[in-house]
């Protein structure tokens, strides 16, 4: 599949619509509608396109990590013993059961993995390096960078 195939052809009112909904998932369709300059109808309409193709997957409370005992943010790069492509799946898989990892993104760099884990505090955060991350399929080594302060993160 190219990204041809999976681009979504969008005018000025679905990015209007987009910008709005990413900022207040919450927002009704009456205010969506007057601020980007459509009829209710049209406006739903249009979400509801957008929601089909796939544009939007989902609506999302965004809760503060802080708020709830999460703020402890470390960065995991992980070197894999083997990168063939069975390899990278049975990692992937196993990543995606593993509710402390937030993000996985795999790297053209010296490292295969970088994991964005997040854990109540720097002892919780070992015992998921050492009990879970370093028993993922094929993890040769880490290598880890814990956030001493967050500037800027993008809402989930």
């Amino acid at each position: 599949m190219t990204k041809a195939d999976t681009t979504v052809e969008l005018d000025d009112f679905d990015r209007k619509i987009l910008a709005i909904l990413r900022k207040d998932g919450r927002i009704t369709f009456t205010d969506l509608a007057q601020q980007v300059g459509l009829s209710k109808t049209p406006c739903q309409q249009r979400v509801r396109r957008l929601v089909e193709q796939g544009v939007i997957s989902g609506f999302a409370a965004i809760v503060d990590p802080a708020k709830v005992g999460l703020d402890h943010v470390a960065f995991a790069e992980v070197r894999l013993s083997d990168t063939r492509e069975a390899a990278l799946r049975e990692f992937n898989a196993a990543v995606r059961r593993i509710p402390e990892i937030e993000e996985c993104h795999m790297i053209a760099s010296s490292f295969d993995y970088l994991l964005k884990v997040r854990t109540s505090d720097m002892r919780r955060y070992r015992t998921v390096l050492g009990e879970k991350i370093s028993s993922l399929p094929h993890v040769a080594n880490t290598s880890t960078f814990v956030v001493m302060e967050t500037v800027r993160e993008a809402a989930r």
